[in-house]
C-alpha cells in the first residue's frame, strides 16, 4: 500500500448517522485517520465516492455515498477511546517495521485503534488510543490547547529558580521557542511540566536547552485524565463521560443526549 497507510486491511469504518458532511471529516469520524491524515489520503487519490476518485476533501458525502479507501468499502463501526499506561521500549505507532512492540498491541480491542499523539519509546505513562479521528484532532491540534502533564527526572538534579523560570517563559529550540509552560519541582531532580503543545521530544529538548538531561520521563495526565489506578502496561476503555470531558477540555460544547422519539 503506497503513501500514508490506513489503519487496517479490513473493511473501513464509517460513522453511523452521519449525513451530509465533508469527506475528510467523514473519514475522520470513521476512524480511518485523523482529519489531516484523511486530507492527505484524499489528495493522493486513494479515496473514491461511488466509482469516482475524489481529491476534494470538502466534497459532501453521507453513509450511502459509497465511500472507499484503496478500494475498501466503509461500514459502520462504534467509536472507542482507550487509556494505556505505556511501558518503556514500546513505540507509539499502530505497527512498526522493525518488529518492536507497539501501543496498539497492548490494547484489547477489535477496532482499528491508533495512538493520539506520541510518546518516545523510552518515555512512559498515559497515552490514548482511538478510532475517532475527529477526537484525535481535537486533542492534539495546538489551537485547542489541551494540557498534557509530564514528570521528568533530570541530571544534574539541582535546578535553580532562574532555570525553572526560563522553562516557564519558554526556551529557544531548533524549531522555534517553546510556549509558556507551568513548571514546578516536586522533588530533588524531579520536575513536573504542563504543556499545551506537543512537539517531537519537546520536554527532553527543553531541559537540554537549560543544561539538564532527562533520564526518565512519564506523562501523568492528558487533559482531565490521569494515571490513577492504571498499572504500567495495562489499558482500559474510557467511559462516555470521560470522553465527554476530553471533548470539553478541547473547548467543544457539551453534547446533549439525543431524545428517542
Amino acid at each position: 500500500m503506497r503513501g500514508e497507510a490506513i489503519h487496517s486491511s479490513r473493511r473501513l469504518a464509517a460513522p453511523a448517522r452521519v449525513e451530509g458532511v465533508r469527506l475528510a471529516k467523514f473519514l475522520a469520524h470513521a476512524g480511518v485517520a485523523s482529519r489531516r491524515a484523511a486530507e492527505r489520503l484524499i489528495a493522493d487519490g486513494r479515496v473514491s465516492v461511488g466509482a469516482e476518485v475524489v481529491t476534494d476533501p470538502a466534497r459532501d458525502v453521507d453513509a450511502d455515498s459509497g465511500v472507499t479507501v484503496d478500494g475498501q468499502a466503509i461500514a459502520p463501526e462504534p467509536r472507542e477511546v482507550h487509556a494505556l499506561n505505556k511501558p518503556p521500549g514500546v513505540v507509539s505507532t499502530a505497527r512498526d517495521t522493525h518488529g518492536r512492540p507497539t501501543v496498539v498491541g497492548l490494547v484489547r480491542s477489535r477496532r482499528r485503534l491508533y495512538p493520539v499523539g506520541r510518546l518516545d519509546a523510552d518515555s512512559t505513562g498515559l497515552i490514548l488510543l482511538t478510532n475517532d479521528g475527529e477526537l484525535a484532532d481535537l486533542l492534539t491540534h495546538p489551537r485547542y490547547g489541551v494540557e498534557k502533564v509530564y514528570r521528568a527526572t533530570v541530571q544534574p538534579g539541582r535546578l535553580s529558580a532562574r532555570t525553572l523560570q526560563a522553562l516557564r517563559d519558554g526556551v529557544e529550540l531548533e524549531d522555534g521557542a517553546s510556549s509558556a509552560a507551568r513548571v514546578r519541582q516536586v522533588a530533588p531532580g524531579v520536575v513536573e511540566v504542563t504543556l499545551k503543545e506537543g512537539r517531537k521530544r519537546q520536554v527532553r529538548r527543553m531541559f537540554e536547552a537549560v543544561g539538564h538531561r532527562v533520564v526518565a520521563l512519564e506523562r501523568v495526565a492528558f487533559g482531565p485524565l490521569g494515571l490513577r489506578g492504571l498499572e504500567r502496561g495495562k489499558s482500559r476503555r474510557l467511559t462516555e463521560a470521560e470522553v465527554e470531558r476530553l471533548r470539553r477540555a478541547a473547548g467543544e460544547p457539551r453534547r446533549r443526549p439525543k431524545r428517542t422519539p
